[in-house]
């Protein structure tokens, strides 16, 4: 049996807008995948800590607030410190300008994904893109 794709959606600093974050939660979850939602205000640390201790696949980070340039580096920084790059997809997703896209490509988030995404793109991008493990 093929194991299931384990996916945590992260809403992280004092953003408090989550409607998008539970659209995707519910439609990765509707396609198949194990997915966990950390719920609002969460730390970079406690995000990366939810990915370990779920030994997740992939990372889906909202971000509304504007802080993704500070936000999204340190999350890749902890994910870095505690050895998961190499397998953990992280995705970015919320408001975020054009002109932030690469810089947070270059520190390791594997793409960005804006508003009126169709949850089918994500999907397809996550079963495409994740790892398997041995």
């Amino acid at each position: 049996m093929e194991e299931k794709i384990r996916v945590v959606v992260a809403k992280p600093g004092l953003d408090g807008h989550d409607r998008g974050a539970k659209i995707i939660a519910r439609a990765l979850r509707d396609a198949g995948m194990e997915v966990v939602y950390t719920g609002l205000r969460q730390t970079p640390k406690r995000i990366v800590e939810t990915v370990l201790q779920e030994d997740a696949h992939c990372l889906c980070v909202s971000i509304l607030s504007g802080a993704h340039n500070h936000l999204l580096p340190e999350i890749m920084e902890l994910v870095k410190k505690e050895g998961l790059h190499e397998d953990l997809l992280v995705l970015g997703g919320g408001i975020i300008p054009d002109d932030d896209i690469q810089p947070l490509k270059d520190v390791g988030v594997a793409d960005i994904f804006g508003p009126g995404t169709r949850t089918e793109e994500v999907i397809n991008y996550i079963r495409e893109n994740v790892k398997p493990r041995d």
